[in-house]
């Protein structure tokens, strides 16, 4: 049997907190300081949601009415840019130090500087090992492609750990049916999803999830004011301090699609659930998506997980 099937009970961490977005160094030393508060309190694997690291730009139009790029516009992606994450830098020394600390797995969303372009990424931490793997989102939703790159198929890992098979999906890319099944497909039993998506209907689609491949979906989304962010920000829902920008919505499903904890829509806050790993095999009793339920003479899904590079050398 699968060790990820004979993991052992555990506890894990949703993380709904507010970012620091135009400090990623400040926004790392307070995930460090909830990574050390989620293991005191149990919690041996945690999620953080989508850009934790670097800011998630709820509101802001980069200047780019269609057919034209403001200067304005310009200026507010270089400042973006800056707060940015490189992934040998002191944010990430700052995670792998507290992860070794306890001992804990972590997910967590960031914006990832890669040259001219930035990312949305997931990064995974494993205890003393530090940094093991990233997901760069495949398809930024909407104006979000003003901003973000595209990543490819050779960041959709999916890491053995004493907790079961661990990956993460970010966002909309949840609602991308080949993407699931392509994570499915790996094994995949602890479904991470960082998220800046809080309104009613997320949580459906978490259960949803939870039920298709019968795995524990474990979603964490900021709750965030518009006093996180400067004074002269550029945003479409106004400057009042006290604006809600991101509400939270946070949760823990079950592979039998009950809710463990959450959703939570109050403040910032940890949540908490028990996680009995038998009960993915429990779930894939009369459902398997990828076993006994695929029909593969009728339906197949080819998955490309090479790097995709704009310029390839050879004859070096």
């Amino acid at each position: 049997m699968s060790a990820s099937f004979k993991a052992a009970p555990f506890k894990a961490a949703v993380i709904q907190a507010a970012s620091i977005p135009t400090d990623s160094l400040a926004a790392a030393e307070k995930a460090a300081g909830l990574i050390r508060k989620s293991a005191a309190g149990g919690a041996a694997l945690m999620v953080f949601p989508e850009a934790f690291l670097g800011g998630y730009p709820k509101g802001a139009s980069f200047g780019t009415p269609v057919g034209m790029r403001k200067p304005q516009g310009r200026e507010d992606f270089r400042a973006y840019h800056e707060a940015a994450i490189d992934l040998n830098g002191p944010e990430v020394d700052l995670l792998a130090e507290a992860t070794a600390e306890t001992g804990a797995f972590v997910v967590i969303g960031v914006i990832e500087r890669d040259g001219g372009t930035v990312y949305c990424t997931a990064l995974f931490f494993d205890g003393d090992k530090g940094l093991v793997g990233k997901h760069r989102k495949l398809m930024p939703t909407g104006a979000e492609r003003l901003i973000w790159g595209f990543g490819d198929g050779s960041t959709l890992p999916v890491f053995d750990t004493p907790f079961g098979k661990v990956g993460a999906v970010i966002c909309w890319e949840n609602y991308m049916p080949m993407m699931r099944m392509a994570m499915y497909d790996q094994g995949i039993s602890i479904y991470c999803a960082p998220t800046a998506d809080d309104r009613d209907a997320w949580p459906s689609t978490m259960q949803h999830i939870a039920l298709e491949g019968r795995c524990f979906v474990l979603s964490a989304c900021q709750h965030v004011t518009r006093g996180a962010y400067p004074a002269d920000y550029d945003c479409a829902l106004g400057d009042d301090p006290e604006t809600v920008l991101l509400r939270g919505g946070s949760m823990i499903v079950d592979p039998l699609g009950t809710v463990l904890a959450g959703p939570d829509y109050s403040a910032e806050t940890i949540l908490y659930a028990d996680i009995e790993p038998a009960q993915v095999v429990r779930g894939k009793y009369d459902f398997d998506v990828v076993g006994h339920y695929a029909r593969p003479d009728v339906f197949e899904l080819k998955v490309n997980v090479a790097p995709r590079r704009a310029v390839t050398r050879s004859g070096e």
